[in-house]
């Protein structure tokens, strides 16, 4: 703490005195390590006195615009995305090839998800910086979105190349999972969380990904101490207590998931939080708590279009699963699928489709969601669902089994009806 104040009143008292030598100070590879440990808000009021002292210098104005990005990660608050695109925008405006604000557009257009422009501008600076990984990795991530997988392993292959590190790593170990590997997946994360960083936000986001890979095949033991080591790291972690919620839920300790759900959700409003609040208040006899996530629901979608995001599959899957607002899922689910067209909009789309009755198609759907064997247990149980629903009773028997060895308490509410439509296909 104290270094971070004299670093700050340092850099103040430099940017004050119109001194030459400021931008000399983050070149010193001691203070460049120590300014990147430094918490979030501090860069962000950092850069502002640095861009502010030298307004005309494109360097400054990306570093905030990334830290902007940092802690849009952090908090989810599309404000900070809108504050990093008028930057680099600006910059852009003024120098067309300034090459750090192109960096930051692709970053800004995964956030976006509009991958397809994400993919196209990420193939301009390869070429332009074929030696760059930031290049790689966000055209693989673009890829992945885009459901080109072939493509998008070898982007990443590029990258663990070039720059074997925590954020080479992470994308390798979520391509393993994707492609049916979680044994191998989890050993490259694990390797990626080893890597370290010095944004102890991004170890945080690593260690929740390894957990969430152990509970989807059943390891919830592990998965638990993944999100604690989360929340150890980086206090109030939304996406860690979140973790902790689906482990408690899975449990059976429902108390306890309404809790660390409600902390996630005083962090952030996702969909995710307030479905899974909603069966969490009806398995605990409080039907008007319930009702109230489920209204919680359609103020997010209005904030999520207030922010510029027209469509959610997690906000369709949540419809999906309370058997509400069904068309209006669908039509935000092929909304989406214009820009994003990966084995999880694929299994959204199965979904929905299942429920709204459109069996046949819902089936192709789910048969371009399970391609890749990707190891999730909703795929499976959904395609037992949609199997079920077209009277073949063997693909049926063969997928619900598949999704309740993965996880037999995958989800509270859904493993019960995957468990009881298993019991009616074996008769």
């Amino acid at each position: 703490m104290r270094l971070t104040y004299f670093l700050l009143f340092a850099l103040t008292s430099f940017a004050q005195s119109g001194n030459d030598k400021l931008g000399d100070l983050l070149q010193d590879r001691a203070l460049y390590d120590a300014v990147s440990r430094m918490k979030t808000d501090d860069r962000i009021a950092m850069y502002a006195t640095l861009s502010g002292a030298k307004p005309d210098d494109p360097r400054y104005q990306n570093q905030m615009a990334a830290t902007y990005l940092q802690k849009m990660r952090e908090t989810m608050d599309p404000d900070y995305l809108n504050r990093a695109t008028k930057i680099v925008d600006n910059v852009l405006s003024a120098d067309s090839a300034n090459y750090e604000a192109l960096r930051l557009r692709s970053a800004i257009e995964l956030e976006r998800h509009d991958f397809p422009h994400a993919a196209e501008n990420s193939r301009k600076l390869v070429r332009i910086a074929p030696e760059d990984p930031w290049n790689w990795g966000t055209l693989g991530d673009s890829l992945m979105e885009l459901g080109e997988y072939s493509a998008a392993a070898d982007a990443y292959q590029k990258m663990v190349q070039l720059r074997p590190d925590m954020s080479s790593y992470n994308r390798a170990a979520y391509y393993r999972f994707v492609a049916g590997d979680p044994n191998g997946a989890i050993d490259i994360m694990k390797r990626a969380i080893d890597s370290g960083s010095r944004s102890p936000e991004n170890i945080a986001w690593c260690l929740v990904d390894l957990g969430n890979m152990e509970l989807k095949i059943g390891r919830t033991a592990d998965a638990s101490d993944a999100y604690h080591a989360a929340l150890k790291l980086f206090a109030g972690y939304h996406p860690a207590f979140a973790g902790l919620g689906k482990v408690a839920a899975q449990s059976g300790k429902t108390a306890e998931a309404i809790d660390y759900y409600l902390k996630a959700q005083a962090a952030v409003p996702l969909p995710d939080y307030s479905a899974a609040l909603e069966d969490l208040y009806e398995t605990a006899g409080k039907p008007e708590e319930a009702r109230k996530q489920a209204a919680r629901l359609a103020v997010i979608e209005r904030m999520d279009q207030a922010a510029g995001f027209a469509a959610n599959r997690n906000l369709a899957l949540a419809y999906a699963d309370h058997g509400r607002n069904l068309e209006h899922a669908l039509a935000m689910i092929r909304e989406e699928m214009k820009t994003r067209r990966d084995i999880y909009e694929q299994d959204a789309l199965a979904w929905v489709l299942y429920q709204t009755r459109h069996y046949p198609e819902a089936r192709q759907a789910s048969e371009k969601a399970l391609e890749l064997g990707t190891p999730e247990p909703a795929f499976y149980y959904h395609a037992g669902m949609i199997s079920a629903a077209l009277g073949d009773t063997a693909a049926a028997r063969k997928h619900l089994e598949r999704a309740l060895a993965l996880n037999p308490n995958f989800d509270p509410k859904q493993a019960s009806l995957a468990r009881a439509a298993l019991k009616e296909v074996t008769k």
